[in-house]
């Protein structure tokens, strides 16, 4: 069976020492985050402890504590390590777990917590609310080019296409099949299940909308107020704008800044648009595959969108910012910014040799790395090799 890079990680925190840290694994539905557990917890031999909240007939915050305390009684002989798998869906779960960590620390008693969650949003939430300083997190992005390249044989264009879900990876073969799939057990309950379970979302309808409207207008420009006028709701920007960071942390579409020197141009900039994986671009499209994939700007938007949605699955374990530049018509599909360090990324779809935008862009800043993804331009990288994280990204 495959293994992704961060199955390391986590058998190597399962087998550390004294480690005084909850280890948190997030990330987008369906992503393998559970898999990858068993896989670390397989490897190593660990003694331990899994349980899902999904077993539970009522969650609470009892049936944690019951759990928490079988993990207790195994700890009395060797170190265990409890795996608690959807947790955000026990209420009142931060809390809880607070008081059962520190408890354990305060006795000594050897239990390693494992928390895991296909709702990143109630995660995080309750991170804040509660765990501040007794956790750390275990990325687990969208599958990249070169996992679904290993794992399932994908051709650039199939992984432009059906994007990085590993479950619905298995029907490429039938693209109807995959397209129902990937609406009906990934989009919607990511939705429904994830950022409509938070409560702070009065108009579901507008949410859906926009997701719909932004999926579509992934890789472009497009202000707040265009956004509500093309959603012919009667709400306004703000509700945008938060309805959008929502599906954000869901790990579906984002906003990304306008990159400037001034923090208040930069906030008042109208977003560009960019989903974090291209499947949710094409499963609700209407298009057949071969259409899709044969109209030249149709699939510069794929392209681009795939080079913006690897950069955002790197950029929280890098370390750098993604924006974007433009001033005037000249513009730059994406600046990369880590402390000192800028780098211009130029994505060309097809055949493109202009580079107006980057010209602009290395006069004002020359100390920039400038980088090319396909085209015919001299010095430029290829689409894939850029897929395959073999450009470095800054000097």
């Amino acid at each position: 069976m495959f293994e992704r890079s961060q199955v390391d990680t986590i058998a190597n925190r399962i087998v550390e020492r004294d480690s005084p840290y909850i280890q948190v694994v997030v990330g987008p539905r369906q992503t393998g985050k559970t898999t990858m557990i068993s896989q670390a917890l397989a490897r190593t031999g660990a003694l331990h402890h899994f349980v899902s909240v999904d077993d539970a007939i009522t969650p609470s915050t009892q049936w944690l504590e019951t759990e928490w305390q079988q993990a207790r009684n195994m700890a009395r002989e060797a170190p265990v390590v409890l795996v608690v798998d959807e947790i955000q869906k026990v209420p009142h779960w931060s809390a809880a777990v607070k008081s059962l960590y520190d408890r354990d620390r305060r006795e000594n008693v050897q239990v390693k917590p494992i928390l895991n969650g296909s709702s990143s949003l109630l995660l995080h939430k309750g991170f804040e609310d509660s765990l501040a300083g007794r956790y750390e997190l275990i990325r687990s992005p969208h599958w990249g080019y070169a996992e679904c390249r290993e794992a399932f044989g994908f051709s650039l264009d199939d992984y432009l296409f059906f994007g990085g879900y590993p479950g619905a990876a298995r029907l490429s073969s039938d693209v109807v099949r995959w397209a129902s799939y990937m609406r009906g057990a990934i989009i919607e309950p990511t939705i429904s299940q994830d950022v409509l379970a938070l409560g702070e979302v009065r108009k579901p309808a507008l949410m859906r909308a926009l997701f719909r409207l932004a999926v579509a207008y992934s890789a472009q420009e497009l202000s707040y107020t265009k956004m509500l006028g093309q959603l012919q709701d009667s709400g306004n920007t703000v509700t945008i704008a938060h309805y959008l960071d929502l599906l954000g942390k869901a790990g579906m579409v984002t906003s990304i800044p306008k990159f400037s020197d001034k923090e208040m141009t930069k906030r008042r900039s109208p977003p560009r648009l960019m989903v974090y994986d291209t499947s949710l671009m094409t499963a609700p499209s209407d298009k057949v595959r071969d259409l899709l994939m044969g109209d030249h700007a149709l699939r510069g938007h794929l392209v681009e969108s795939a080079v913006g949605a690897r950069l955002l699955a790197r950029a929280p374990e890098e370390g750098f910012e993604v924006m974007w530049w433009r001033e005037g018509v000249r513009e730059v599909d994406f600046v990369l910014r880590h402390g000192s360090s800028l780098s211009a990324i130029e994505v060309k779809g097809g055949n493109e040799a202009g580079q107006n935008g980057m010209a602009a862009f290395l006069v004002k800043h020359p100390e920039a790395k400038r980088i090319v993804v396909g085209g015919a331009v001299s010095g430029a990288c290829s689409i894939e090799d850029f897929l395959l994280d073999r450009v470095p990204l800054f000097w």
